[in-house]
């Protein structure tokens, strides 16, 4: 009697791979001060925030299906709201003042929201976003208070005060490893919207909402529920990473700025939780790589970024998917 080989299936070891890179990618973070530059330091600080921004935006528009032009709006407003009450209020406890940028933000999202998802969908609910987004960039370069064009500087990292001890932010790589702290909380905060009940019913909506609207479920709520969840939590990124940047300017409320997560989103993969996460790592890796490149770094990392998505229309991870579909699938043919 001969016995087939034993063939590695999909949901086999293979199931392990993506905790196993979400480790070591932790781990990369968690150690990077310890070994790397400061300006890569920096760098890995921003990015962090930007896969908070990239997977909150991914929330809506891989998982719910609708596509916003002015998701930095609510990333500014976070940004801009915590650092203003940071300044008029330094006595404030760190945490405070980042509730109420999350807070602005969600209460901005719920306006916007209010107003977009009751009067347009589809092309024209992004192009509305898009007119709303804008008009905070405006407000917010009008705004005395705020520091008009030239935004504000000076930022201060806190010190935290927990009665027993303080944790002064500013010193070393302290507000680098609350960055990262922040943004494992928020992100797991996502992963578990995107995988649970409200996850599914947004996914549903996202398919199939004539007949999600015919079983009883309403529709426009729960993207409303959607719209402002992604915002809450792009404006607790934009106010964690203002002490880290130390200036904001009214450029982050710009619409070039909602288009960063929309481009993670296509490069790694929307129709995945980690592709945003992929796809603003790759980004950042490209960027960086290129910035020697005067006058050309534009021109590479845009040709580069054009090539994978043309030639991956699913994004990095869902190339790899395909990759790995076909090796299994392979494996089990040439066994039989």
């Amino acid at each position: 009697m001969t016995t087939k080989p034993n063939i590695p299936q999909a949901g086999g070891n293979a199931g392990m791979v993506g905790p196993v890179l979400i480790a070591v990618a932790l781990a990369v973070f968690a150690t990077l001060p310890l070994w790397a530059e400061k300006g890569l330091v920096f760098l890995a600080g921003i990015v962090m925030a930007q896969i908070v921004f990239a997977l909150a935006f991914n929330l809506i528009f891989g998982l719910t299906g609708l596509v916003s032009f002015g998701q930095a709006a609510f990333f500014a407003a976070g940004a801009y709201a915590s650092a203003w009450l940071a300044r008029m209020a330094p006595d404030l406890p760190f945490f405070l003042t980042l509730a109420f940028g999350g807070a602005v933000g969600a209460v901005l999202a719920w306006v916007i929201g209010l107003v977009a998802l009751r009067r347009a969908s589809g092309i024209y609910f992004a192009i509305l976003t898009l007119a709303l987004g804008q008009l905070v960039y405006t407000a917010i370069g009008k705004t005395t208070a705020l520091g008009r064009e030239d935004g504000l500087i000076g930022i201060a990292r806190p010190v935290l005060d927990f009665g027993l001890f303080r944790i002064n932010l500013a010193a070393g790589d302290n507000y680098y490893y609350l960055i990262l702290v922040a943004s494992v909380v928020l992100i797991f905060c996502l992963w578990w919207v995107w995988h649970g009940s409200l996850g599914r019913i947004l996914s549903a909506i996202r398919q199939e909402p004539e007949r999600v609207r015919f079983l009883g479920v309403n529709v426009r709520r729960y993207r409303e529920y959607a719209f402002v969840i992604s915002g809450t939590v792009t404006a607790l990124a934009g106010a964690l990473m203002a002490p880290w940047s130390q200036i904001i300017t009214p450029m982050i409320a710009h619409w070039s700025y909602s288009a960063l997560p929309i481009l993670f989103c296509l490069l790694g993969g929307s129709a995945r939780f980690w592709g945003p996460a992929v796809g603003a790592v790759v980004f950042a890796g490209l960027e960086h790589s290129t910035r020697t490149m005067v006058g050309m770094a534009e021109l590479v990392v845009g040709g580069a970024l054009l090539v994978v998505v043309l030639a991956m229309p699913g994004g990095i991870l869902g190339a790899l998917a395909a990759l790995r579909q076909k090796y299994v699938t392979d494996r089990r043919g040439a066994a039989e």
